[in-house]
């Protein structure tokens, strides 16, 4: 089981758990969770408004053996206007533009949608059951 919370933040806001949203899918081959501005086709939808995130932003896949993997993936513009971090514990990893990793299996973490251009943030914490 992958379990997924997410949090929009914005400047004075920083640490507020308001309009905390949630989601989550069983640790079976080909379970996708996605993360983005489309409603229609992700489980956890950031601000209509906030441009600094694709229409689908992120996606998680479950693999053949039950590991999930996240995937920032490439939205239509050549540069991305956000920046995507992962948080295990005090290892903060970069993701790259359409890269994909790994998620700890039994850990837990936070992924970080930065925008580039000012103090906003989508904070996506996760849980990944063994």
């Amino acid at each position: 089981m992958l379990e997924l919370t997410m949090a929009s933040v914005s400047g004075a806001d920083e640490g507020a758990t308001a309009g905390m949203t949630m989601a989550d899918a069983p640790s079976d081959p080909g379970a996708v969770l996605r993360v983005g501005r489309d409603a229609a086709t992700c489980r956890l939808v950031t601000p209509e408004d906030w441009l600094f995130v694709s229409r689908v932003h992120l996606e998680f896949l479950c693999g053949p053996d039950g590991g999930w993997q996240l995937t920032w993936l490439r939205g239509s513009q050549p540069d991305p206007s956000s920046e995507v971090r992962m948080i295990v514990g005090e290892y903060a990893q970069p993701l790259v533009y359409g890269g994909t990793v790994a998620l700890p299996r039994g850990g837990s973490g936070e992924i970080v949608i930065q925008d580039r251009t000012g103090p906003r943030s989508v904070n996506v914490g996760f849980y990944h059951e063994l």
